[in-house]
């Protein structure tokens, strides 16, 4: 078991780090530069030549790569071209709001696959059955921005139950937050459940007709 673990363990180490390395790579190779989202393309030779040298950009990438991953060890994941700050403190105000929307969306989940799936199986072919199948194939069919967009219209914009682009934070209020939370986990939610709804309904059926099913009945 031990082995086991620590084998999946470097499997999963060597993998993050090819992907670093081709990303790396892949940024190097592709058009464009940092500088000229920085300094524009107006900005004269000397001057990128500058940025560069002041962002590491003119070190040779086996080095900017080990300066890299020296430092995301440490905890820090440089600074962003973008924003010109440092990249954990823009994680850092994007984890709480990910950490709720992932939470509120695996209890939804659970909330609607489960019974949905339990009463598809216990009636099959049945009206229930019909109309949650007929259901799992709409909502499935449906992409999940498309039905995060129906629902701030719905509920944001036409019943006015929460603000639409008025993010609410957890310091103005957990219950407000969750609320506010609640429409964009449900877009996340509906199609998983649709799709759990129907491996849960199969999986009982299967296991309904087996022999240990059938014994036990007679």
């Amino acid at each position: 078991m031990l082995k086991t673990f620590v084998r999946r363990l470097l499997l999963l180490v060597v993998t993050l780090l090819l992907v670093t390395i081709l990303a790396f790579v892949a940024f190097s190779i592709i058009p464009g530069d940092p500088t000229d989202t920085i300094l524009g393309l107006n900005a004269t030779e000397e001057q990128v030549t500058a940025l560069r040298a002041q962002l590491g950009l003119d070190l040779p990438l086996p080095v900017r790569y080990w300066n890299w991953l020296t430092g995301f060890v440490r905890g820090d994941l440089g600074e962003s071209y973008n924003f010109g700050m440092p990249v954990t403190a823009l994680l850092s105000g994007r984890i709480t709001p990910t950490l709720t929307l992932t939470a509120l969306a695996a209890v939804l989940i659970i909330l609607f696959s489960i019974p949905l799936g339990l009463f598809a199986a216990r009636y099959e072919g049945g009206r229930i059955d019909r109309l949650l199948t007929v259901l799992n194939q709409i909502v499935m069919s449906i992409p999940n921005f498309v039905v995060g967009i129906s629902l701030m219209f719905l509920f944001g914009l036409v019943l006015r139950w929460f603000q639409p682009g008025g993010y609410v934070s957890p310091e103005q209020g957990l219950g407000a937050h969750l609320w506010f939370m609640l429409f964009p986990a449900l877009a996340v939610a509906l199609p998983k459940s649709a799709m759990m709804i129907k491996m849960l309904r199969g999986s009982i059926l299967s296991e309904m007709s087996a022999d240990y099913i059938r014994t036990a009945y007679s």
